[in-house]
């Protein structure tokens, strides 16, 4: 079973028209949500992280850990979200033990992709000191 045919025929869905924002980096958050339809962007300083689509989940970190959200969340598209506070959680997590594997390999592909792009940055930020280096003795 997919997360979103736990949603599909959720009754009390948002519906976000697309450019409408969700949340903002720094708010608090006590929900998580599943794109029942649509797409959403996941941005942090400004920049694309990620794009939700349909079945997809975002907001798990303030949920999950009680911290403000790390990114802001904008309706791509015009979007139907169907939102999981912390009760609703628990009873998935206790009678749907794929809904929590779901949860774990959609942040630990996030970690892992975020992982990747950091040793890139790393990677690339010292092969230009190396060159400024190599300039600098010439």
């Amino acid at each position: 079973m997919t997360t979103i045919n736990l949603f599909k025929n959720e009754k009390d869905s948002l519906s976000i028209p697309a450019g409408r924002s969700i949340f903002f980096t720094g708010q608090t958050g006590d929900v998580m949500y599943v794109v029942i339809e649509g797409e959403v962007e996941i941005m942090v300083n400004n920049q694309l992280v990620e794009t939700i689509r349909e079945g997809g989940i975002f907001g798990e970190m303030a949920l999950l850990d009680e911290e403000p959200r790390s990114a802001d969340a904008i309706a791509k598209t015009d979007c139907k979200l169907a939102t999981v506070n912390e009760k609703r959680f628990l009873y998935l997590v206790h009678n749907t033990p794929y809904f929590s594997i779901e949860i774990m390999r959609v942040m630990a592909n996030r970690l892992r992709r975020e992982n990747t792009v950091d040793r890139s940055t790393k990677a690339i930020r010292a092969s230009s000191t190396v060159g400024a280096q190599a300039t600098t003795r010439a």
